[in-house]
């Protein structure tokens, strides 16, 4: 059995797409004890109840995945709870590290955060390098943030905090509610639960727009590698490296799920977002020897995943709204 310095891990976001890719996982890191929290257990906005469980359940590691974030559509109707929220729960992980002495720290930023002008793929070293795109500019702004924040928590507290730069995740047990979902939520929802009688499946936008996606499972995998083996102030892209147009994995989908293509339909009409979204992971790789899995096999098995629970068990299907009303 493997040997860790960090055995018990707190894991925030636990409902989430990434939380549930480290459940998926959990079995086969048994030399771990995984503790996963959700906001039905805890409001990590409130910064002294998030301490108090920090000191109650003692890890030895805080992974924080938990976040406000979606589509373009809860990023238009939401920014002031969105800048809010993130930040809000980022500064009560960080307290709670430093007053609880955890001994390592990994905190989530967002490829979106990225400069809308920066030169494409993005590398670390260009956050701060100019605006985000303005359809996502308050998660983008909030996340961006944990970068200044883990430099100055390391060197004023001296705690092991890191920063990793996620990518468009997708995975079981994401949320697919059609109001606020992720664009590839919606596609996976929407082909899966096609049938011949439903018409055509309008998509978003031209197709154009490329987007980097990674499964949620490789993406675990990467913050655990990254838990043992990375302890840098400069934060580190974890997402897979490749981009695919929107068209092409629409495609795609519409291939695995049996859908005719010319049932597939773009509205340039639509929002679109940026153009184009890629990370460049070569220092992950280059640290780690990661593979990614194929996006074919990746997006296979998810669909599988929905197609299945929608047929035997829908309500298993998560579709929560990402706001209770205020």
């Amino acid at each position: 059995m493997a040997k860790t310095a960090y055995r018990r891990l707190l894991i925030t976001g636990a409902t989430g797409v990434l939380g549930a890719g480290f459940r998926a996982l959990a079995g086969e890191f048994p030399e771990r004890e995984f503790r996963f929290v959700s906001r039905k257990d805890l409001d990590l906005r409130d910064a002294a109840a998030t301490l108090a469980l920090v000191r109650e359940a003692k890890p030895d590691a805080i992974l924080h995945l938990a976040a406000i974030s979606g589509g373009i559509e809860l990023a238009r109707r939401y920014p002031a709870r969105i800048l809010r929220d993130n930040v809000a729960m980022i500064f009560a992980v960080l307290d709670a590290a430093v007053e609880a002495k955890i001994p390592k720290t990994v905190m989530t930023l967002s490829s979106g955060m990225y400069p809308a002008s920066a030169p494409q793929p993005n590398v670390e070293d260009q956050i701060h390098d100019g605006r985000p795109h303005d359809s996502a500019y308050s998660y983008a702004m909030a996340k961006r943030l944990i970068e200044p924040a883990v430099r100055a928590y390391r060197a004023e507290f001296g705690i092991d905090a890191i920063g990793l730069v996620p990518s468009g995740i997708f995975g079981e047990d994401d949320n697919y509610n059609p109001d606020d979902c992720t664009w590839i939520a919606g596609l996976v929802r929407r082909f899966a639960e096609w049938t011949p009688g439903a018409g055509d499946i309008s998509i978003w936008g031209d197709g154009a727009p490329v987007r980097e996606i990674t499964d949620a499972r490789d993406m675990a995998r990467a913050y655990l590698w990254a838990l043992d083996n990375y302890s840098d102030a400069a934060p580190l892209n974890v997402g897979c490296g490749e981009g695919h147009k929107i068209r092409d994995v629409a495609m795609l989908l519409a291939e695995i799920a049996g859908v005719p293509e010319a049932r597939v339909k773009f509205d340039p009409a639509r929002a679109r977002g940026i153009d184009k979204r890629v990370t460049d992971s070569t220092r992950l790789k280059k640290l780690s020897g990661m593979k990614f899995t194929p996006l074919r096999d990746s997006l296979a098995r998810v669909f599988a995943w929905y197609k299945r629970t929608h047929e035997s068990d829908p309500g298993a299907i998560r579709r929560q709204s990402r706001f209770a009303p205020e």
